[in-house]
């Protein structure tokens, strides 16, 4: 894994199209094992900036890939699994691919031994169902988190609705969300990530590709996001979650009008996230930034 090297690879296109989408995948020279996975977050009901199907049909055909999700713990159209497939019939996924809520039938654990927040992840149950995973994340902001990418998806967006209701409370309640500190909450979802990383064979069995567009403030779970301010910026993959995850940091604070996303990422400590991921084991933050252009 490149994440064990020096430095991790991070390979980039500013050509935000299905072409560029699969020119960056193909960088990644990942070979899927199993019945695949792909974590896409179908967006919640009145959102329009989550990923097109139509930007990612080639490539989720391509591996043959059933889109995974799991129920949502606010409340919302995605809370219940016939709203959740209706809203992911609505805009459009179930027309490029199977859908699976994953905890339709309830969570699986999976054990967090090294965890200071958590002991345990609570995933959708049909998790393991599956060989491998292609985790495919809108970046963008986030009203709790500062940021969302690959880290997020896989921890606040494989945890099952119970799960993400610990997630949320720090590890402290498995009934009330809302109650935990936030750098609680922000290193709950490193641990996570990594106990999901561990169960695909520390990671070998997933691989991350961000698309960096539609970069609101507000994550893709909000019903009514604020619009963007800033401009598109292109896609990006790597076998390393993290330094995936901190390129994309990396380019919103380059940019000449991310003000309002740098400043949602600053007041949550979002970072935070990824610094913990990094004392986890998950990946790390040195990245080689690689065009594909």
């Amino acid at each position: 894994m490149e994440k064990d090297q020096e430095k991790a690879t991070v390979y980039m296109t500013s050509d935000l199209s299905s072409d560029g989408l699969m020119k960056v995948y193909q960088a990644l020279n990942w070979e899927p094992a199993g019945k695949v996975a792909v974590k896409v977050s179908t967006g919640e009901a009145g959102n329009t900036h989550y990923l097109n199907p139509e930007l990612i049909k080639e490539l989720v055909q391509s591996v043959d890939g059933t889109i995974i999700e799991c129920n949502t713990a606010y409340g919302g159209k995605r809370a219940s699994t016939e709203d959740h497939l209706q809203v992911a019939k609505d805009h459009g996924f179930t027309a490029i691919a199977d859908v699976d809520i994953m905890d339709a039938e309830g969570s699986l654990s999976l054990p967090v031994p090294d965890g200071q927040r958590i002991n345990e992840n609570l995933v959708g149950k049909n998790l393991a169902n599956y060989g491998s995973v292609l985790v495919l994340s809108h970046f963008k902001g986030h009203a709790m988190g500062g940021f969302g990418g690959a880290v997020k998806n896989i921890s606040i967006g494989i945890a099952s609705r119970d799960g993400k209701i610990w997630l949320h409370s720090g590890g402290t309640s498995k009934t009330h969300a809302w109650d935990g500190e936030q750098d609680a909450f922000l290193e709950s979802m490193a641990e996570a990530a990594k106990s999901v990383s561990d169960y695909f064979d520390n990671g070998e069995k997933m691989t991350y590709i961000n698309v960096m567009n539609h970069l609101s403030v507000d994550c893709d779970c909000d019903g009514n996001p604020a619009e963007p301010d800033m401009h598109d910026i292109g896609i990006l993959a790597s076998h390393d979650p993290v330094a995936l995850d901190k390129a994309c940091v990396d380019l919103i604070y380059a940019a000449e009008d991310g003000a309002s996303l740098i400043e949602r990422m600053e007041t949550r400590n979002g970072i935070h996230t990824l610094d913990h991921a990094v004392e986890m084991g998950l990946g790390q933050q040195e990245y080689e930034l690689v065009s594909v252009d």
